[in-house]
């Protein structure tokens, strides 16, 4: 059996508002071995980016336990989450976040400084990168000159130069149209194939149905979690 690198178990995730508790997540568990291509999905505030932030070790549980690359996160530093997320989660998000200022190679290089490589090789690294998802030709453009497809694709790029071994992608076709979402839907396929775990959060059901697994969240409540026969992205039905 494969290893886990994402584990959630009886996980709660309460926020105070003003004098109301919101219950994000009611134990909520799973877990994610290596190599896995899994969707969470779920409608606007059913927990599905409280899940995202939990294994992008972006926040932590208030009970329960959670355990990315097999270490648990609820009493970690802030710094030594930082250094866990660096290691080991790769982002990509529906906006892509680029730098305006920043060249694309200079984009994918960033994640690069953080693990204290000398310039060359992260320019080495980086331009590796932009050649797996077919943009070594737009290495010294900017973001402006670039359309949404290809920004994503450099997203992308900039999410897997480190090498991590999850990427995790919020909603990553929503700004796109359907033959685009099409193409990054492959390139997250192409990635997984290589060995990577792919965590995509969603609410479109043709991202859901093109994964393996599809877990289902609702109220901060896991509905369902089944693995399924992926349909390409283009076949599926958008409802």
């Amino acid at each position: 059996m494969a290893d886990s690198v994402i584990n959630m178990k009886n996980v709660k995730r309460t926020y105070i508002m003003g004098d109301s508790e919101v219950h994000a997540l009611r134990n909520v568990s799973f877990n994610i071995e290596q190599g896995e291509f899994v969707t969470i999905m779920g409608p606007s505030g059913s927990g599905k980016s409280t899940c995202m932030n939990m294994i992008g070790c972006l926040d932590r549980p208030t009970d329960g336990i959670v355990e990315i690359n097999g270490k648990a996160t609820a009493k970690m530093t802030e710094k030594e989450l930082a250094v866990l997320r660096n290691q080991t989660v790769g982002f990509v998000f529906q906006q892509y976040f680029l730098i305006s200022s920043m060249s694309v190679i200079e984009n994918v290089m960033l994640p690069l400084r953080y693990a204290g490589l000398e310039k060359h090789e992260r320019y080495n690294l980086a331009k590796e990168a932009l050649i797996k998802v077919g943009l070594e030709d737009r290495m010294n453009h900017h973001p402006h000159e670039l359309s949404g497809g290809q920004k994503q694709r450099v997203a992308i790029a900039r999410a897997t130069v480190t090498k991590p071994k999850i990427i995790l992608a919020d909603e990553p076709t929503g700004a796109l149209d359907s033959e685009t979402g099409k193409a990054v839907m492959a390139l997250f396929r192409e990635i997984n194939s290589r060995g990577t775990t792919v965590v995509i959060v969603t609410h479109d059901p043709r991202v859901g149905a093109s994964s393996d697994r599809c877990i289902r969240i609702f109220d901060g409540i896991i509905e369902s979690d089944k693995k399924q026969n992926p349909v390409p992205f283009d076949k599926s039905e958008e409802v």
